[in-house]
């Protein structure tokens, strides 16, 4: 089988089932402790959503909440599109296997859409685009809450969210398919100034407005947050930021911290 093997187990998520389920577990019971988030969290329907790509000790609780959530609605096909911070090639790759490895058990990569972006949009595959964090570190998630499920893996590099924008369109048009756009916000900034350049970044996609988010918005993602807002408008979606946090929540460090955030788009809120 030509699989898509893991390269962040152990590192950024944890490598054996069990604990890749304690974890998620543990998640949830922080979500729980709140019966009104639990009751909203159960009312809202998704196809599409942002989340962080972090380690999952200090983005995992984020990125969890939105995955709870998109698992909610009925779907085939989870794409999951995030940024290269591991080799640098021009436009985007797609996954082109047929299985991708988790802690928890291969899940199928769907075939047919795959054929149909490479031929639709001119997408290829570049085999060192998919040794990357930001896209792998979503698959035990979606594993776990929709173990029945396909998914499509599409990374990219020196592109323009004008690439990006048609493929999203394209998925936003049936609702058998999710989208799962991945970034993480600033890096490395006192915790007060990261508030406030995350604070732009987190505006711009609650307004949906692209305009704001090139005015100091500084997430790794930008250009797929930009594809993803883009494509939204032209749908007529609305935005709902579900969790905005930083690296300091987990560690206690406010010297040099990274933001997370998880946002989803539906019809109507």
């Amino acid at each position: 089988m030509n699989k898509r093997q893991m390269h962040f187990a152990g590192s950024f998520y944890p490598a054996d089932s069990k604990s890749v389920e304690e974890m998620i577990h543990h998640f949830n019971r922080s979500l729980e402790n709140s019966t009104e988030v639990i009751s909203q969290l159960n009312r809202l329907k998704t196809n599409a959503v942002i989340v962080p790509h972090a380690g999952w000790i200090y983005s995992g609780f984020t990125a969890n909440v939105a995955h709870r959530v998109l698992s909610g609605s009925p779907v085939d096909t989870v794409v999951v599109i995030g940024p290269s911070h591991h080799a640098g090639f021009e436009g985007v790759s797609i996954a082109d296997y047929t299985a991708y490895a988790t802690p928890l058990g291969d899940i199928p990569i769907d075939r047919t859409l795959v054929q149909a972006i490479k031929e639709k949009f001119g997408v290829v595959h570049y085999p060192q685009a998919h040794h990357e964090h930001s896209t792998e570190v979503q698959m035990p998630f979606i594993r776990h809450y929709m173990p029945d499920v396909n998914v499509v893996e599409l990374v990219y590099g020196y592109a323009s969210p004008k690439l990006l924008e048609p493929i999203i369109s394209y998925l936003l048009h049936n609702s058998r398919y999710a989208v799962v756009i991945s970034t993480d916000l600033s890096h490395f900034y006192p915790l007060q100034e990261a508030h406030k350049i995350d604070q732009i970044c987190l505006e711009a996609v609650e307004k949906m407005d692209l305009n704001l988010l090139h005015k100091g918005c500084e997430a790794c993602g930008e250009i797929g947050v930009e594809a993803m807002l883009s494509a939204a408008n032209k749908e007529g979606l609305k935005s709902l930021i579900l969790d905005y946090r930083t690296s300091a929540d987990a560690s206690g460090d406010t010297a040099r911290v990274v933001g997370y955030m998880s946002a989803l788009f539906q019809k109507s809120l």
